[in-house]
């Protein structure tokens, strides 16, 4: 027997940072010994420093090992080893008595990206389910914002172009956009830096001077956050003023232009939306909005593309509306170089992370409930759900506060909640009242620490799924299992079986494999595109072939009568009647600018002055990564303030502050820097909440100092909080 003998795995790297890529892992005596990744045919969907890392991962001496219960109080930490049987027992006892005692509403499901893939993230809803239901939150931290205005405005989220389309677009304009650090689809960065070879012109719009601005930018204009619908408003103002729309393509495939028009030019309110006005609004200068607002209208063809996090802002929503109608005015819709700056999900029925997991079946806690699918009406959901922001809150108040359901079990799946939902420290409170708390996890997370009982799970490299891209490829990712499964640790899917055993009813009927040949059998695109499973196991990926680019929207414009839109009129929903008919003037019918709540004109401004924003970090994807030394190195986990700011609190580079509101306080080092703008700081989100004995948290997690409160729309506003910096 060799026992040198190498073997060469493919995998992915497919947590939920923005891409979807292929990792190859050696493999000697059952040890992986290093790591590479696609190098073949193009387009190569290259890993990032979290997937070239992922090796320290799987190997950190601090992954949990065997099952655990709590013997300390809720957040110590403190464990103690157990068998399996007794954690399962323990679990299945719980399970029972909450539903027997307070009915299956009782049981809060909280489900993450931590250990992802089409196969696990059906998981744990089938198996409370099944179990007979359970209370679900709703509402996407990244992207609610712009799930809502794609809806609305389009009636799909299907509105991207592949990123390969990019090359064609004259002028590019990355809103709120940091794909070198976010990724926001595998190749991104490499596709833009082709688009600017080809002659693009760039422009960043954004509070900070990113490295995607700094790599791909010509031209950087600073914002305040919150105000971008503001200064989208002033644009279509210029263009209407100078008549450089497109009138005929407004009237062609828009429905209700006019009542826009009407509030940009004031007619209701006697306030036209210029860019004087605007500037004061969005610290933006006037001739600066005007020249980007002609650019854009002149410019053919150009793709404004709006990032997710101004839509994670108090009416986000908002802005993501007011950038699609930009993109109707300046005729930029169903063209190559163009797009329609909406929710960027693919054009064909592959791009884009939905489609089958293993199926949950229905919730019967939901039923007799109204559908929610395609509601604009965040009322509906609230019947059955909690908003994603308000779980703490509803937690901690129950049906005597207006929630569904008084909580009583929080079941917990690849979830470092407590850090990554705003109001860190009710969460603790909330944590601190539940009468059950299991989680499964690899590791030690902040969340973990408050569990009564914690269960270990394996990581990726030690179970199949598959994976689909991240908005805007064209391929499938198989992850192979890499090593055999390490300490006591079991899959989320053994787990589920083995306390339906003890509950009295059959998880599956199948294995792993056979539900993933059975997800590709009911996938209408999987199904097509994958017919030899074999090979597509054996390769680990299976990349699409177009003869060009693909764009959403070119049949509804180039044969509108045969192609409508999937909107109730079958047109780009300007103006919505659907909510126009829930008469809620945060949700007006035309996008609008709307103050956001804690903003630089707030009363409370005079206490906590500066605005934070909550930033994605190159290293981490959410909280994943955030234990890993290696990562830890190459970025520092900072607060970021303008050197104006920072002079006037005599704070220097490197030094220690603390940064606090009414919510908490969280101490961290500073980053001194002209890179972003007065009034406003950034903290990069995902670091790991690790509080004092006084409740500070040391660990540089943003959400102790955010606001647990959803926009109308149903973004999480995590970019809407005023703090204060002081030297600690």
């Amino acid at each position: 027997m060799d026992t040198q003998h190498t073997v060469i795995i493919p995998t992915g790297a497919c947590h939920d940072c923005g891409g979807r890529c292929v990792l190859k892992v050696h493999v000697r005596n059952g040890v992986a010994i290093r790591v590479e990744t696609d190098d073949g045919e193009e387009p190569q969907l290259r890993a990032c420093a979290r997937g070239r890392a992922y090796r320290k991962r799987v190997y950190d001496p601090n992954r949990l090992k065997y099952p655990m219960k709590r013997v300390g109080k809720r957040g110590e930490g403190k464990f103690e080893r157990i068998s399996w049987d007794e954690a399962l027992d323990t679990v299945a006892r719980e399970l029972l008595r909450v539903r027997e005692s307070y009915g299956p509403s009782a049981i809060l499901a909280k489900w993450g990206s931590g250990n992802p893939g089409k196969f696990n993230e059906g998981l744990l809803h089938r198996f409370l389910n099944m179990l007979g239901g359970c209370t679900m939150d709703w509402g996407g931290a990244s992207a609610e914002g712009s799930v809502f205005a794609s809806r609305t405005v389009y009636g799909t989220l299907k509105t991207g172009h592949t990123r390969d389309d990019l090359v064609n677009s004259r002028l590019i304009i990355m809103w709120g956009w940091n794909p070198v650090d976010s990724i926001w689809s595998t190749n991104t960065p490499l596709y833009l830096m082709r688009a600017k070879e080809a002659g693009a012109r760039i422009v960043c719009i954004d509070p900070r001077f990113t490295d995607s601005a700094a790599v791909l930018a010509d031209q950087w204009i600073p914002i305040r956050p919150g105000t971008d619908a503001a200064m989208m408003a002033a644009m279509a103002y210029v263009m209407l003023k100078e008549n450089l729309h497109n009138q005929k393509f407004l009237d062609m495939y828009t429905i209700g232009f006019d009542k826009f028009k009407d509030y940009v030019m004031g007619i209701g309110d006697g306030l036209p939306k210029t860019p004087a006005w605007a500037e004061p609004i969005t610290g933006v200068l006037a001739p600066i909005i005007e020249h980007l607002a002609q650019e854009y209208a002149n410019s053919k063809p150009a793709a404004l593309i709006p990032g997710y996090a101004p839509g994670r802002t108090a009416y986000g929503e908002e802005y993501h509306r007011a950038a699609s109608t930009l993109a109707a005015m300046t005729g930029n819709i169903g063209i190559h170089g163009g797009g329609a700056a909406g929710f960027e999900r693919g054009p064909v029925p592959l791009l884009g992370m939905a489609g089958p997991s293993i199926p949950t079946g229905k919730n019967p806690v939901e039923a007799g409930s109204p559908s929610v699918r395609g509601s604009l009406d965040p009322s509906v959901r609230n019947r059955t759900r909690v908003h994603g922001t308000r779980i703490w809150d509803a937690i901690l108040k129950g049906k005597a506060g207006g929630y569904p359901s008084d909580l009583k079990l929080l079941y917990i799946v690849g979830s470092n909640c407590l850090n990554q939902t705003p109001n860190t420290n009710k969460g603790v409170q909330a944590l601190n009242k539940l009468e059950f708390i299991v989680v499964h996890e690899q590791f030690m997370t902040p969340t973990a620490r408050f569990a009564d009982i914690l269960l270990p799970v394996s990581t990726i490299w030690e179970q199949i799924d598959i994976a689909r891209p991240w908005l805007s490829g064209a391929y499938y990712i198989y992850m192979n299992k890499v090593i055999d499964t390490m300490y006591e640790s079991k899959t989320d899917f053994n787990i589920f079986c083995e306390l339906a055993v003890r509950l009295g009813f059959d998880y599956s009927d199948k294995t792993e494999e056979e539900w993933i040949r059975e997800i590709i059998k009911i996938s209408p695109d999987m199904s097509k595109d994958i017919t030899d499973y074999d090979a597509f196991k054996r390769d680990g990926v299976y990349k699409l072939r177009f003869t060009e680019p693909q764009i959403s929207f070119q049949e509804q414009i180039e044969d509108p009568e045969n192609n409508p839109f999937p909107t109730p009129s079958g047109k780009i929903e300007t103006y919505s009647q659907r909510l126009a008919e829930l008469n809620n003037p945060k949700v007006p019918p035309v996008p609008q600018y709307i103050e956001t709540w804690e903003n630089a004109n707030d009363p409370l401004a005079n206490t906590y002055p500066l605005q934070l924003v909550t930033h994605h970090f190159k290293t981490r994807a959410h909280s994943n990564f955030d234990n890993i030394p290696r990562l830890k190195q190459l970025e520092t986990q900072t607060v970021w303030i303008n050197f104006i700011d920072a002079q006037d609190r005599g704070i220097g580079n490197g030094d220690e502050v603390r940064v606090f509101n009414d919510r908490g306080e969280v101490v961290l080092p500073v980053y001194v820097t002209e890179r972003i703008i007065p009034g406003v700081v950034a903290i990069g989100q995902g670091a790991w909440y690790r509080p004092d004995r006084a409740g500070v948290d040391r660990g540089g997690c943003p959400n102790v100092l955010t606001r647990d409160e959803y926009s109308p729309g149903g973004g999480w506003p995590t970019n809407t909080s005023l703090v204060e910096v002081r030297k600690a």
